[in-house]
């Protein structure tokens, strides 16, 4: 086993102000980086906002992040964070605003990196400490040492560094409460595919494995009533939120596979949330692997208490109708960006680019 992760986590109702003591050492100034809308609409700004105060920290917002952060908008928050005088940021949302902090974190402590510099971790100085307070129940980003940005081509790209940990996390289930039934569905999706790509993937150890078991298992029967439109408890909520984490940390130590990797395409290409869009090649990431080890896929089924049929059903009921229609031309065009791709070579069974175009055509060619 290989296992590092070194954020405090804490969970339950009122986690960040029953433990907002923690943060005294990091300074009295921070920047909030989120978005427009989800951290108020969910109470956390407010919370986060009142416990602040009344630890006498001073605070900025910088409110300007959007869906699949670009690096340009990171690099404005950090400019931001760093014009206030901040010490510490603290990110508040699901996981485009917690990976933009990340980011942002760097920006704000190298005022001279760029883009380039960014991705290569030309870094002088160390990110400014970060604090993570989750309002989705979906990538995990409050356990993991990735951020997942798009760049200036408009491309997605995952940077993987110890020093994007963050300081502390905070997960209270209550923020999800206002979530919607779509981003309940493709934040849980996400979940699920997290959960299975890294049982298959060529990295997995039986620590990663028990992570990813039991986030499947506290998944699905919230997701299953999600997707038949039921509305949730606050115990169900609960065990998304649970079930992310798990998710999270079982990521954190194998990385993805190829559902993600060529699910980045339809969300860059055609604006297909990130969870739909990596769940949509779930069926084919599971048929390439069972094929190909029954036994270690019987193993994956017995544990969880299901089978393929079920996880292939659940999924089926999540996804949106398909509208999206490619030409054999982008098709071929988008292929080389597959070539050498380590969440491709990640994955337990041997992927080819041809299998992936065999894969986007029968899925998405024109007909």
């Amino acid at each position: 086993m290989n296992f590092f992760m070194p954020a405090r986590l804490y969970t339950g109702e009122h986690c960040f102000e029953k433990h907002g003591d923690i943060l005294q050492g990091l300074g009295r100034k921070c920047t909030v980086i989120t978005g427009r809308h989800a951290a108020k609409e969910s109470g956390a700004l407010k919370e986060v906002s009142e416990t602040l105060a009344s630890r006498n920290t001073d605070y900025s917002i910088f409110d300007g992040i959007s869906q699949n952060p670009t690096v340009a908008s990171c690099m404005e928050a950090g400019t931001s964070a760093r014009a206030f005088g901040a010490e510490f940021l603290i990110g508040i949302g699901g996981g485009s605003a917690l990976d933009a902090a990340k980011a942002a974190a760097v920006f704000a402590a190298n005022p001279r990196l760029k883009e380039d510099g960014f991705y290569r971790k030309e870094w002088e100085n160390p990110p400014l400490p970060i604090v993570l307070v989750g309002t989705t129940a979906g990538t995990g980003s409050e356990v993991t040492k990735v951020s997942v940005l798009t760049d200036s081509k408009g491309r997605k790209h995952s940077i993987h560094d110890d020093r994007l940990y963050a300081y502390a996390s905070f997960g209270d289930s209550r923020y999800t409460m206002s979530l919607s039934l779509p981003i309940t569905l493709t934040t849980g999706v996400d979940v699920l595919a997290h959960c299975t790509e890294s049982y298959f993937s060529r990295k997995a150890d039986s620590l990663s494995r028990s992570f990813a078991i039991q986030g499947i298992c506290l998944l699905y029967e919230p997701l299953s009533a999600a997707a038949e439109g039921k509305p949730l408890s606050p115990q169900q909520r609960e065990q998304l939120y649970e079930a992310s984490i798990f998710g999270g940390l079982a990521i954190n130590t194998t990385g993805t596979c190829f559902p993600h990797n060529v699910g980045y395409y339809l969300t860059e290409n055609y604006g297909i949330p990130h969870g739909f869009a990596s769940a949509a090649f779930l069926p084919d990431f599971l048929k390439l692997v069972v094929k190909d080890d029954r036994d270690y896929a019987d193993s994956f089924f017995r544990e969880i208490g299901f089978g393929e049929d079920a996880i292939l059903s659940l999924t089926g009921k999540c996804l949106p109708k398909n509208s999206i229609a490619m030409t054999e031309a982008e098709i071929l065009t988008a292929l080389p960006r597959w070539e050498n791709n380590g969440s491709v070579q990640n994955t337990r069974s041997a992927v080819t680019t041809e299998m992936i175009r065999k894969i986007l055509i029968q899925k998405y060619q024109k007909s």
